[in-house]
C-alpha cells in the first residue's frame, strides 16, 4: 500500500512537474480577416514567456544557445518577411555567455504576400523551433506551430501598407542585424584610431620642440590647468570645425561617391606626395606668415582667449607636420558614408595631440623628463616621408581601378611597395645617408629594430608578387590579372561582371539561385572578402552551385550609374553587399559588409527559402 501511495505521488508530481516545464505560449494572430489575392497581410507571431526564462533571438549565430527561427507554410503565400524587436543583451547565467534574449511578451511582425492565384481560404502555418531556459537549466529545443485562416476575397479592401514598427528590423537583413551590433564598436575603434594619432603627432618636428615653449606660457599665466585647457579647446575647435567643413560640403550620400572620384583620389594624391617631399627636405611647407603674425599678436594679449587664439595658432603652424595624419583620418571619414565619423575623428585626434600640453601644465616637474630635440626628431620626418610616398600610390591605384587603365597591377604596386618601405629601413640602419644620420654616429637599439621591421616588412611583400595571398594587406593591394612573374593569385570562384539580366537567365535555364555583390573598385572591405573570405574552401563550395555576378557602383560609366540604382532597392549605400535572390528577383537573404566569421558567411550562402 505504502509503495502504490509512493508511485501515486510520484505521478502526480511528475504530471505537475511536467506541466511547468512548458514556459513558452505562441500565438499567431492578423487584424485583417480578408484580403484580396496579390496583397501583403502583416501578421503577428507573439510569444508570451513565463517569468524567469526566456528565448533567444533569431539573429545570434548559434549552434550554442540555439536561435528562434521560424517557418511558414502555404500555398496561398508568394513571400513573407519577419521582424523582430530590439533583443536584450546580457550575459547568460546558464551558459556564461553574452548572449540576446527576450524575456515576458515578445511580438514578431510576418508580412506575407498573397500570390495572385490565391482562392478561397488561405490556411497559413507557421512553425516555431526555439530554446527555453532560465538561470539554472534549459529545456530541449521545441518546436510549436500555430494555423491562421486569411480568406481570399476580390471584394475585400486591400490591406494598408505594411510599415516596420520603430525598433523592428528584418532578421534576415544581415546590414540592419551588423550595423546595430557594430556601429559602436566601430565608431570607437575609429575614435582610439584617431587619438592615437594625435599622442602619434607629438613627435613630429613641428610639435615636439614647442612643448617646453607652450608649457611655460601656461605656468606664467593665473589658473594654469583652466589656461591649458582653453588651449587643448582651441585645438579641438580648429579640427572640428575642419570636419564639419568637410561634412557639409559632401553630405551623407556624396562622401561614397567622392571616395571613388578620380580627381579626388588624384588631389590626395598629389597633397600627399606634397607633404612627403616637404618632409625628406625638398622645401617646406608653411602658412603664409601675415596669418600666423596676427594670430600670434593676438594670443599675446592673455585671458582666456589669448590663450584660446594661442590654441589655433599652434594648430596652424603645427599642420605642416599632423597633415600626413590628418590626411589619412579626412579619407577614411569621406570614405565611411557617416555623418559623425568625420567629427569624432577629428575631435579624437586633436584631443590626443592637446592633451601631452594639458598634463604637463598641471605637472610641469615631467617636463624635465621628456628627451630633448635632436637627430631623432630628423629621422622621424625622414622616415614619415617614405611611408606617405607608399600610402600615396594607393590613391593612384583607385584612380587606375576606376578608369580600368591597368597601368598600375598588382606586381608594380607592390614593387613600388618594397622599394619605398626598404628605404626607411636602410636609412635607419645607415645605409642610406640622409638628413639626421651622421657617419660614425652610434645607433641605439630603438632605431636598430625599427630599421630591421622596415626590411622585414618590405620583404614579406615579395611572395605578393608572384601570385601569394598576403591576407590583410590584400585589401589595399590590386588583385593579380596576369602572370608577369609567376602563376595569378587565387581569388577563389569566377564571377560574371556588370551582367545583371544575363546571370538572371542562366539562373533561369539552370535552376539556380544568384548571389549578386555590389562591390567597388575602390572597395577595401571588398576586395579583402574575395581575397580572403571567397576563397576559404567550404566557401568557394558553397557558392559553386550559385550564379555569381559582380556590380561595380563607382566607375564613371553608364552601367555604374544603373547599378547603384539597383542597389537602392535594397535601401544601403554600404557596401560590400550581398544578395541571394532567385531567377525571378525574390531576395531570399542579404549580408551587408565585411566579416572575419566563416560559418556567419556561410549560414547566409546556405540559405535557400
Amino acid at each position: 500500500m505504502r509503495l502504490a501511495l509512493i508511485f501515486c505521488a510520484l505521478l502526480v508530481a511528475g504530471n505537475v512537474w511536467a506541466q511547468k516545464k512548458d514556459p513558452v505560449q505562441w500565438a499567431f494572430t492578423s487584424e485583417i480577416s480578408a484580403a484580396p489575392a496579390g496583397t501583403t497581410v502583416p501578421l503577428r507571431f507573439t510569444a508570451t514567456i513565463q517569468s524567469g526564462w526566456h528565448i533567444y533571438a533569431p539573429t545570434i549565430p548559434g549552434p550554442a544557445p540555439i536561435p528562434t527561427t521560424f517557418k511558414l507554410t502555404s500555398d496561398a503565400v508568394e513571400s513573407h518577411s519577419i521582424y523582430q524587436p530590439k533583443p536584450e543583451r546580457k550575459i547568460d547565467k546558464t551558459i556564461d555567455l553574452d548572449t540576446e534574449m527576450f524575456e515576458n511578451t515578445v511580438e514578431f511582425w510576418v508580412p506575407v504576400k498573397l500570390t495572385s492565384t490565391a482562392t478561397g481560404d488561405a490556411i497559413i502555418t507557421a512553425d516555431a523551433h526555439y530554446q527555453v531556459c532560465d538561470d539554472r537549466e534549459c529545456l530541449r529545443p521545441t518546436t510549436k506551430s500555430s494555423t491562421i485562416t486569411v480568406k481570399v476575397d476580390p471584394a475585400a479592401p486591400s490591406p494598408a501598407a505594411f510599415i516596420i514598427p520603430a525598433g523592428y528590423t528584418d532578421i534576415n537583413d544581415k546590414s540592419a542585424v551588423q550595423q546595430t551590433a557594430q556601429s559602436d564598436t566601430g565608431l570607437l575603434a575609429f575614435a582610439l584610431t584617431a587619438f592615437g594619432f594625435g599622442l602619434a603627432s607629438i613627435f613630429t618636428p613641428c610639435v615636439f620642440p614647442m612643448i617646453p615653449i607652450t608649457v611655460s606660457f601656461f605656468l606664467n599665466q593665473r589658473g594654469g590647468i583652466l589656461q591649458a585647457a582653453v588651449f587643448a579647446l582651441g585645438i579641438v575647435g580648429l579640427f572640428c570645425g575642419l570636419a564639419l567643413a568637410l561634412t557639409a560640403a559632401l553630405g551623407p550620400f556624396g562622401v561614397v561617391q567622392m571616395s571613388a572620384n578620380p580627381y579626388v583620389n588624384g588631389f590626395i594624391a598629389v597633397v600627399f606626395a606634397a607633404f612627403a617631399m616637404s618632409l625628406l627636405g625638398a622645401f617646406e611647407i608653411s602658412l603664409p606668415s601675415s596669418m600666423l603674425t596676427k594670430m600670434d599678436q593676438a594670443s599675446r594679449r592673455g585671458g582666456y582667449l589669448g590663450t584660446l587664439l594661442m590654441g589655433l595658432t599652434f594648430s596652424l603652424t603645427s599642420f605642416a607636420c599632423v597633415g600626413p595624419f590628418v590626411g589619412p583620418l579626412l579619407v577614411s571619414s569621406v570614405q565611411s558614408a557617416s555623418m559623425t565619423q568625420p567629427i569624432v575623428g577629428m575631435a579624437s585626434f586633436a584631443t590626443g595631440l592637446a592633451s601631452p600640453f594639458f598634463f604637463l601644465a598641471a605637472f610641469p616637474s615631467y617636463l624635465k623628463k621628456l628627451p630633448r630635440s635632436g637627430g631623432w626628431l630628423a629621422r622621424v620626418k625622414v622616415v614619415m616621408g617614405f611611408v606617405l610616398l607608399a600610402v600615396m600610390f594607393k590613391y593612384l591605384s583607385n584612380i587606375d581601378l576606376v578608369l580600368q587603365t591597368e597601368f598600375l597591377t598588382r606586381e608594380r604596386y607592390l614593387a613600388a611597395w618594397f622599394v619605398l618601405f626598404s628605404m626607411p629601413g636602410l636609412y635607419l640602419l645607415g645605409l642610406l645617408r640622409l638628413e639626421g644620420v651622421e657617419p660614425g654616429e652610434h645607433m641605439g637599439i630603438g632605431r636598430l629594430f625599427s630599421g630591421v621591421g622596415f626590411l622585414i616588412f618590405a620583404c614579406s611583400l615579395l611572395p605578393g608578387m608572384f601570385g601569394a595571398s598576403l591576407g590583410e594587406l590584400d585589401a589595399y593591394v590590386p588583385v593579380s590579372k596576369s602572370t608577369t612573374f609567376g602563376a595569378a593569385q587565387n581569388t577563389g570562384p569566377a564571377w560574371m561582371k556588370d551582367q545583371y539580366q544575363e546571370a538572371l537567365d542562366i539562373g533561369r535555364r539552370e535552376n539556380k539561385l544568384v548571389l549578386v555583390t555590389f562591390t567597388g573598385y575602390t572597395c577595401t572591405n571588398c576586395h579583402w572578402m574575395k581575397a580572403n573570405m571567397f576563397t576559404k574552401p567550404e566557401i568557394s563550395a558553397a557558392v559553386d552551385g550559385l550564379v555569381r555576378v559582380e556590380l561595380y557602383t563607382d566607375g564613371l560609366d553608364a552601367t555604374s550609374d544603373a547599378n547603384q540604382k539597383l542597389q537602392d532597392r535594397y535601401d544601403t549605400v554600404s557596401q560590400p553587399l550581398y544578395v541571394l535572390m532567385k531567377s525571378d528577383e525574390t531576395v531570399i537573404a542579404k549580408f551587408s559588409g565585411s566579416t572575419r566569421d566563416a560559418q556567419e558567411f556561410l549560414a547566409f550562402l546556405n540559405k535557400r527559402t
